[in-house]
């Protein structure tokens, strides 16, 4: 007979009875359960095939750039080829290692050696992405159960960052979301070490990302030793001010930090005043208030009840504080580091509730969960996984054939000046720069109309019409039509180019003294 104290300590866990597992009934077959270790790789590889198959369609229809497919293809190019990444899309003889810091894009030279493509690129990138999906979907079945880590792989899955991050070309940030989301399922078990050395390599991904690791260390000194988290916190931040201030400048041709005006005064008048207005600043314009509400989004806002959404903030920080008004919205790739940190902030949450006993606590989780799928359903026709059906995805335009057959035309090993969107349909095979000319000597947010240097490249490539605008503004980059049909103009009659073809408003020059006889 038990007493009321052994209820009680049942209550606690402190008495655990086994419970025999009903026998099977005569004749009858037991019923197969899809097993536990395969749930989580097998979400990974659904969202390998989501994310491939958007990259992959944006590539054949000429919505892959130079900036940034392009010049992330020739470093990899260049690392496969055993040389320093100089990147002429980036500049004349530009070591992109002055761009950011991401020695690490040298671990898909070997990868890219065995298939020289851009679509290498894309794959790479969407297996980086669902690997992610890994670590979070095996904490979530191990806290919460079965069901509750389908919900926790659709939100992270198909939340906008990641989207956002798999249909823009290629950036290195890729090789930084798997890594953070071992960390993360790391510091849930209170792996401590692990955690540290799953997030360390962060600092050879990108400059800024040694202020994660220096986040996760703050955790870490918090939650767990002391000592390992000063440590890592300290490595952080070290890594990071060596990055900026001192390999940043030496490889950057022009000296400096390439992005450094990014996170200058502004309209302020001195540096004191830039902290002290801080605050207001990362609100405003409301875009940013509206993107840091975005952010935590997927998660229905439980996240920010987790103590680890301190990870989030070094991102949000420098994207909030940054003149560059690309940082502030949702397209691009910036928010591909937070989604983690944000699945993992609701495992956290919702585990905690697990934990608690309260007679509601299960409620509160399953009524979570079905928040959280709602937001993702809702949020999924505004962001790129949904161009999967638009019918425009699956139709190739006669201006795309147009395109293909000209490039087809400008032989391999050749130098040429190409649009932005056509750039990376050749810098497998080609030494490709942009054309018109940008940047003017290597710096990258001038956009001198003043003064662009003449073409020298062999051939030129032209699109004259509007590329399709996500996720840039619509309308021509870097420069305005008028200005690109004059550039156009004057390689013809000044520069020495001659018309080889031109259809669909695509026009491929040739320098005359490049002609074979």
């Amino acid at each position: 007979m038990r007493t009321f104290s052994d209820n009680a300590a049942a209550r606690r866990g402190l008495l655990r009875s086994p419970v025999p597992a009903p026998s099977p009934e005569p004749g009858s077959r037991p019923t197969a359960r899809f097993p536990a270790v395969l749930l989580p790789w097998s979400w990974a590889a659904a969202f390998f095939l989501l994310y491939a198959t958007v990259a992959v369609r944006r590539h054949l229809l000429l919505r892959t750039t130079g900036y940034d497919l392009g010049i992330f293809e020739q470093a990899v190019r260049a690392y496969s080829q055993l040389r320093p990444p100089i990147v002429p899309l980036r500049g004349d003889q530009f070591n992109l290692l002055g761009d950011h810091f991401h020695p690490a894009l040298a671990v898909l030279a070997p990868l890219y050696r065995l298939w020289p493509s851009p679509l290498c690129l894309l794959l790479a990138q969407s297996a980086l992405l669902a690997l992610a999906a890994v670590p979070l979907v095996r904490w979530a079945l191990r806290v919460l159960g079965r069901r509750p880590a389908h919900a926790v792989a659709l939100g992270y899955g198909l939340s906008w960052g990641i989207a956002s991050a798999a249909a823009f070309d290629f950036h290195e940030v890729a090789l930084a979301v798997p890594l953070l989301s071992f960390a993360l399922e790391a510091l849930g078990r209170r792996r401590w070490v692990p955690a540290a050395a799953w997030a360390a390599p962060l600092v050879l991904v990108k400059e800024d990302l040694g202020l994660t690791l220096a986040a996760l260390g703050c955790y870490v000194a918090w939650k767990g030793p002391r000592r390992l988290g000063v440590v890592t916190a300290a490595a952080g931040l070290l890594a990071s001010a060596i990055e900026i201030e001192l390999l940043l400048p030496a490889f950057n041709p022009a000296g400096g930090y390439a992005h450094g005006d990014n996170l200058a005064e502004g309209t302020h008048s001195s540096l004191l005043t830039t902290i002290a207005f801080a605050p207001i600043d990362a609100l405003r314009p409301d875009i940013k208030a509206m993107t840091l509400i975005l952010v935590f989004a997927p998660s229905a806002l439980l996240a920010l009840r987790s103590p680890l959404a301190l990870l989030a903030l070094p991102t949000l920080a420098w994207r909030m504080l940054s003149q560059n008004g690309f940082h502030w919205g949702t397209s691009f790739h910036y928010s591909a580091v937070l989604m983690p940190v944000v699945s993992a902030g609701l495992i956290d949450t919702l585990g905690q509730w697990r934990g608690a006993d309260h007679p509601l606590a299960a409620r509160h989780i399953r009524a979570s969960l079905v928040t959280v799928l709602a937001v993702t359903v809702v949020m999924l026709p505004s962001f790129p996984l949904a161009q999967l059906a638009q019918r425009a995805t699956w139709h190739t335009t006669p201006h795309i054939g147009a395109a293909r057959s000209l490039l087809a035309k400008i032989p391999d090993g050749a130098t040429v000046a190409a649009s932005n969107r056509l750039a990376s349909q050749l810098t497998s095979r080609c030494e490709v720069v942009l054309f018109p000319t940008f940047p003017v000597d290597a710096r990258l947010y001038e956009y001198d109309t003043e003064r662009l240097p003449r073409p020298t490249a062999e051939w030129i490539i032209h699109d004259s019409r509007a590329p399709e605008a996500w996720p840039y503004r619509t309308g021509h980059w870097p420069y305005p039509p008028g200005q690109q049909a004059t550039e156009l103009a004057l390689a013809q009659r000044k520069y020495g180019y001659e018309r080889i073809a031109q259809r669909e408003g695509i026009t491929l020059l040739r320098l005359r003294h490049a002609a074979r006889p």
